[in-house]
C-alpha cells in the first residue's frame, strides 16, 4: 500500500514516516500543501493523510483541488482542529475519515485499513477509460476498440501511470519513480524500450495514436479530445 503524508510538523512527519514504513507501507512525506498537490496529482498513491493547517494551501483546498480534478483518492484527515464543524467541512469536502491529534498509532492503523477496504470495495475507478481505450485495474485487463490487449505487469503499471494523468507530459524521471519505484539510471533506455512496446500493443492496428513522445521532455498519452 503507497501512502501519501503531507504533514508540515517535521516530528510528526518523521513519526509518521517511520511508523508507516514498519507497518509495512511504502510512504512519501512532504511538508506543504503545494508539494502534497503535485504529489498526489502526479503519484498513484492509496491513501493520503492529509494535515489541515499547511503553510500554502491548506489541507481543505488541497483536498476539494483533487476532487475537482476528479481524483478520488481516499483522504484521511489527521489534524488538531477538533470542531465539529471542522470535521463536517472536512467530510463535506470528500475526506474519507478525520482523526484529531494527538492520536494513538493503533488507531490511525486501525483507520487506515479500514479506508483501504471501503476503497476496494467501492472504488470508483476501477477501470480508467481514455476514448476506446480501457483499464480495468481489478481484472488487470486493458481493452482498445473491444479487442483485449495482453501487457506484462510492467507495461500495465507503465499504462496505468500514463492513462491517470492524460494530456500531461511525464517525465523520465517521474516515470522512473512511480513505475520503478527507486532512483533508476535516468540515462537507461527502460523507458523507452517499454513504451516501444506499448505503442506496438496499443496503438499498432489502430487509427487515433495514443502515446506520443515530446522530443526533450517526455512522454504524454493523447486525450479522446
Amino acid at each position: 500500500m503507497h501512502v501519501l503524508v503531507v504533514e508540515d510538523d517535521g516530528g510528526t512527519r518523521r513519526f509518521l514516516e517511520k511508523g508507516l514504513k514498519e507497518a509495512g507501507f511504502a510512504v512519501d512525506a512532504v511538508a506543504t500543501g503545494e508539494d502534497g498537490l503535485y504529489m498526489a496529482i502526479h503519484t498513484l498513491y492509496d491513501l493520503i493523510i492529509l494535515d489541515v493547517m499547511l503553510p500554502g494551501p491548506d489541507g481543505y483546498e488541497v483536498l476539494a483541488a483533487l476532487r475537482n480534478r476528479r481524483i478520488e483518492t481516499p483522504v484521511l484527515f489527521l489534524t488538531a482542529k477538533d470542531r465539529k464543524s471542522d470535521i463536517v467541512h472536512g467530510l463535506e469536502l470528500g475526506a474519507d475519515d478525520y482523526l484529531v491529534k494527538p492520536f494513538s498509532f493503533a488507531e490511525l492503523l486501525a483507520r487506515i485499513r479500514a479506508v483501504a477496504r471501503r476503497g476496494q470495495a467501492t472504488s470508483p475507478d476501477q477501470e480508467i477509460v481514455i476514448g476506446d481505450l480501457v483499464l480495468d485495474r481489478l481484472k488487470r485487463e486493458v481493452h482498445r476498440a473491444g479487442k483485449k490487449i495482453e501487457l506484462t505487469a510492467k507495461e500495465f503499471q507503465l499504462l496505468e501511470y500514463m492513462m491517470r494523468n492524460p494530456g500531461y507530459v511525464l517525465t523520465r524521471t517521474m516515470i522512473l519513480e512511480q513505475v520503478w519505484g527507486y532512483n533508476f539510471d535516468t540515462q537507461s533506455n527502460i523507458i523507452d524500450v517499454h513504451i516501444n512496446r506499448l505503442r506496438a500493443k496499443v496503438d499498432k492496428g489502430f487509427g487515433k495514436k495514443m502515446l506520443r513522445t515530446i522530443r526533450g521532455m517526455g512522454y504524454v498519452i493523447e486525450t479522446a479530445a
